[in-house]
């Protein structure tokens, strides 16, 4: 089986969120399951280069917009997979992915159109025939577009298309003289189209013209079809309801192991975690400027800082949960409203809150190692990966029941407990009505356990056995490969 993966956005090349994580990791493991895959990405000079690909010597010519592009194309090779990347210096040699902290950079369209018709190109060129083409968000969204509505690509007739969204808040619509200069017919400018409020929508052409469509768990997929989570293309989703799946993502257990880690304070498995996990989370407090010890119940975030992450509703938890025995790490970037409360409550309760502003791959790791619980109280989280990993680092979740959370944490209660003492009662902690009453009462119902060591310790065991790896989402790829190229 051969598949061809396309992203905007490949870890360790090139990341901005989740999908470099996916990007870096899936193909990783589909691999090992036999699939036959390579990937491309644009060749972002200023991320890319500091990895050294090799020039593979092939250039190809792209007519695109009125030009045509002499296009380099690279190659690295990272965990046994080969991706390949598409130069063009115009579009991609800038500072940023997608725009600078003022706003996008204006002609995206011309970007990322170009981008997908310089890689189904590049297919032709390698004589990599895929059964499966896998585009993944609006940046790529365009090659199910290009492959049903023009004759450029008859090298491709055979291919099929899977599109895989990782967050419909961002869909990519922009002005409707953009078809012409993305060579699509203008006839594609209908409701049944491109069409979205009087602009193209990529998105929606790649819901419309994919083949399959995925989102990145279960109940993210059902969610989508609903006016609060649709973003405006509940419609859309709905009518091709029949051709969309939710599958779970994973995270990479050789990447997230506090067996291997080398960057926490000190490494633990299962059988140790207890001991080993007060001295991880004594010198992140004494790292953080906290009073340092084990009697104090500690909850980590690490977190984009904006309201689709839940800040909103911890700016107004944020006095009542100044008055509770905890202790809470917080490091991220975001929205300056957040940054700024965060950092004012740090200021002002410097013994409960901690706050770092910034992007710290090293303290990341070290808040999930030293945290005995990990809040996400998201507004919505397509999957997640920050849960997963935290589990795996023996933190225990508190999250918002939505989406990927949902599908992933179990709630903990006594009384499931008592009703079935010998069975799993549960791992985590959730809420469901979006308030920052509800907030509070999960991490309330989480602190109470946290002082009855016995069964926390057993939530503990739960959650770090708990397999969110990949290897069992990356069958249901396979499979799904598999359906798709016979339909």
């Amino acid at each position: 089986m051969k598949v061809f993966y396309l992203a905007s956005e490949i870890y360790p090349f090139a990341k901005t969120g989740g999908l470099a994580d996916v990007a870096g990791t899936l193909p990783v493991s589909l691999k090992k399951l036999g699939v036959d895959i390579i990937l491309a990405m644009p060749f972002y000079n200023s991320f890319v280069s500091k990895h050294e690909p090799e020039d593979t010597g092939i250039v190809i010519d792209v007519e695109f917009n009125g030009e045509v592009f002499k296009t380099q194309i690279l190659k690295k090779e990272h965990r046994g997979v080969t991706t390949y990347f598409i130069r063009n210096d115009r579009y991609f040699d800038r500072d940023y992915l997608y725009g600078t902290p003022e706003g996008d950079y204006p002609d995206n369209p011309l970007r990322f159109g170009f981008f997908s018709m310089a890689a189904l190109k590049l297919l032709e060129r390698l004589d990599f025939k895929p059964g499966i083409i896998h585009l993944n968000d609006w940046q790529t969204a365009l090659v199910p577009v290009y492959l049903k509505n023009t004759d450029l690509f008859p090298y491709l007739a055979d291919s099929k298309t899977i599109l895989t969204i990782h967050n419909l808040a961002y869909q990519g619509t922009f002005p409707p003289d953009v078809l012409r200069s993305l060579m699509l017919p203008e006839s594609l400018f209908t409701m049944e189209a491109l069409e979205f409020y009087g602009k193209v929508n990529f998105l929606k052409g790649g819901i419309l013209f994919s083949d399959v469509i995925t989102t990145v768990s279960p109940t993210y997929a059902r969610e989508i079809q609903t006016s609060e989570f649709g973003y405006g293309l509940e419609g859309v989703l709905y009518k091709r309801r029949e051709h969309l799946y939710g599958i779970l993502n994973g995270i990479d257990y050789d990447v997230w192991n506090p067996e291997t880690d080398e960057y926490i304070y000190y490494n633990y498995s299962y059988g140790d975690f207890h001991y080993k996990k007060i001295l991880n989370k004594t010198r992140l407090q004494e790292d953080m400027g906290l009073p340092a010890g084990s009697e104090f119940p500690l909850i980590g975030i690490v977190s984009r800082l904006a309201a689709q992450k839940g800040f909103d509703l911890l700016a107004d938890a944020m006095n009542e949960l100044s008055r509770l025995d905890l202790q809470m790490v917080i490091l991220g970037t975001g929205d300056k409203v957040y940054q700024d409360l965060l950092v004012d409550f740090g200021t002002k309760f410097p013994d409960k809150f901690a706050v770092r502003i910034g992007f710290d791959p090293v303290l990341a790791r070290r808040i999930y190692a030293g945290s005995d619980m990990f809040l996400m109280p998201s507004r919505y989280e397509p999957c997640g990966l920050g849960q997963m990993i935290a589990m795996r680092y023996g933190s225990i979740p508190v999250v918002r029941k939505t989406g990927g959370l949902a599908d992933t944490v179990e709630d903990f209660t006594y009384e499931k407990l008592k009703r079935d003492p010998g069975k799993r009662k549960g791992y985590g902690f959730s809420f469901g009505t979006y308030t920052h009453a509800h907030l509070i009462d999960a991490i309330k119902r989480a602190l109470k356990v946290f002082k009855d060591q016995e069964t926390w310790q057993q939530l503990v065991k739960i959650a770090m056995t708990r397999d969110f790896s990949w290897k069992s989402s990356a069958k249901e790829y396979v499979e799904l490969y598999e359906r798709v190229t016979f339909m």
